[in-house]
Formats: C-alpha cells, sequence, structure tokens
C-alpha cells in the first residue's frame, strides 16, 4: 500500500473511533453488551415480574435509550446484561464502570452529581410517610417520639435524620436495608411511619395483600426530581441519552410509557395506582432540561 493509501486507511481507523469515542462507548463496543443496573422492588420502575425479568416505567426508558446507542454504533446485536443493585450500591456501580445506565427511581443531587451524571428527570416526587390505615399520624410532627424508618442510602433518610435534628422532634429515625423491609416494620407495628417519596410508597402498597391497610400522610418534605444515572465522564454518551429523552418527552412517547405504568394495571398481579401525572412532572417536562429549578 502507497504511504497516501495507509494515511487515508488511518485516518478512516480514527475517524471511525471518534463516531463512538469515550469511556462508556467504547466499552460497549468493544464488549458488545450494555449493563443495564436495576432494582427488584421498586414499583413501578424497576422490579422483577413473575419470571425473575427486570421490568417498570425506567426500564422501558432505558431500552429506549439502549437501541439509540445501538444504532449509534451500528451494531446490529448489541446484548443487554441486567445487574442488581440496592440503594448502597447503585452509585458506585456508575462511577466505577460496572454498569452503563442505572434504570430505576435515584434522585438526582449536587452531593451524588460529583460521582455520576443524570439524565432529564423522568418523575419528579417527594419525601412523604407510610402509616397503617388506623394510625392517627397526619404530618411529620406527628412523629414526635415515635418510631419514623427509611432505607439506607436514600435522600429520604437523610432528610428526615436532618429535619429531627432541627426541630427538635424527638424521632426515633431507623433505617432500614431495603423498602420491603420498612413496609414490613410497619405492618408488623415494629415502626409507626416508613419514609420514602410518595410514588414509590404507592407502588409498595399495591403489592401488598391488603392496601387499604396502609396509607400515605404528609405534605412533602422534599422535592426530588428522578432521574436515570450514568456516567459523568463520556459527554457524548450523555448527550446522545439525553437526546433521546428529550425526544420522547417532545413526541408525547414517554407520556404513554407513563401511562403504561402509573394508569394501568401493573404486571403480573398489581392493581393500578391510578396516578395521573403530577404537576411537578408536567410543568418539567413543558422545557425538559438537566438543569434542575433551585
Amino acid at each position: 500500500m502507497s504511504l497516501r493509501g495507509r494515511v487515508s486507511a488511518g485516518l478512516l481507523t480514527l475517524l471511525a473511533g471518534a463516531a463512538y469515542a469515550g469511556p462508556v462507548l467504547d466499552r460497549i463496543k468493544q464488549s458488545g453488551r450494555i449493563v443495564i443496573a436495576h432494582r427488584d422492588a421498586s414499583v413501578p420502575f424497576s422490579y422483577l415480574d413473575e419470571y425473575g425479568r427486570p421490568v417498570g416505567y425506567a426500564i422501558d426508558l432505558c431500552l429506549r435509550f439502549t437501541e439509540v446507542i445501538r444504532k449509534k454504533l451500528a451494531m446490529p446485536e448489541l446484548t443487554v446484561v441486567y445487574l442488581p443493585v440496592t440503594s448502597a450500591t447503585r452509585i458506585n456501580v456508575i462511577a466505577d464502570g460496572k454498569a452503563d445506565l442505572e434504570c430505576e427511581s435515584t434522585t438526582n443531587t449536587a452531593e451524588r452529581r460529583q460521582k455520576v451524571a443524570f439524565t432529564v428527570p423522568h418523575f419528579i416526587t417527594g419525601t412523604r410517610f407510610l402509616v397503617r390505615a388506623d394510625s392517627q399520624i397526619s404530618e411529620l410532627r406527628d412523629f414526635e417520639q415515635k418510631t419514623l424508618v427509611s432505607t439506607v442510602g436514600t435522600t429520604d433518610l437523610k432528610a428526615i435524620t436532618q429535619v429531627n435534628k432541627e426541630r427538635l422532634l424527638r424521632m426515633n429515625v431507623g433505617e432500614v436495608p431495603d423498602h420491603a423491609k420498612g413496609i414490613e416494620m410497619v405492618e408488623k407495628a415494629k415502626a409507626d411511619g416508613f419514609a420514602l417519596n410518595d410514588v414509590l410508597l404507592y407502588g409498595l402498597m399495591a403489592a401488598r395483600p391488603d392496601p387499604s391497610a396502609l396509607k400515605v400522610v404528609g405534605k412533602y418534605l422534599t422535592i426530588d426530581p428522578l432521574g436515570i444515572m450514568l456516567s459523568r465522564t463520556d459527554t457524548e454518551f450523555k448527550q446522545l441519552v439525553n437526546d433521546e429523552m428529550k425526544r420522547l418527552i417532545r413526541s408525547r412517547e414517554a407520556y404513554a410509557i407513563y401511562d403504561r405504568w402509573f394508569m394501568q394495571p401493573i404486571p403480573p398481579k398489581y392493581r393500578s395506582l391510578n396516578l395521573p401525572m403530577n404537576y411537578l412532572t408536567r410543568d418539567f417536562w413543558k422545557y425538559p432540561s438537566t438543569e434542575l429549578p433551585n
């Protein structure tokens, strides 16, 4: 091959590499797989169906992103690998490159953005409280000298710990390893309440044998934008995923995905949440952005 031919071939190789330059896109291209981190019981965002397969609102969104990535990398065969995570492990699997997308109900915070990035929010919610239906508790101050628990590694636990100290509520704040344990403690009267973002509380209730034995109370203690986590170091990957999220919103495809998981019966056996999109999410989606309101 002539010198000109070798230079041309080299340029073509560089240009081909530039098409998917970046640590995440490179990893996906080289391995032939994309790794999606998920939860096992965050109904309806990310949970396991009757066959043990990850499903949910956030999973559906991530599968849309996966299709865009497949086309971008010109990979007819792109294997999706699912990696289970917990509240305590989910951030590090993205920061350490063990997963490419984390698809559930994780709150976008300034502290977390030191390690990871987030997509345009797919839901905006806030911390409220799950109590037994016969409980007299109706707001945060009613938990004074009572036991309020939340899941380890969540913004909800951080919020109730902070407000307990600042307002001198003398609550017994406890942490539980997962959402299932939190709701179980309330049902068995081992805790007076379970603090979590309200949409997850409604999802957890829908999965219980007797949802009418529980209720969600209180005003929002926090405002939490939930997003898909991804690497903060791969600019092209972030833009690719966020552009698709914005397209889904503007085309209203995201609204149809929302309705499937929040307005219809949740497979395999959960009743519908009957939860219309709240004003926080609806208003934010008018001008979808990764820039969050103050």
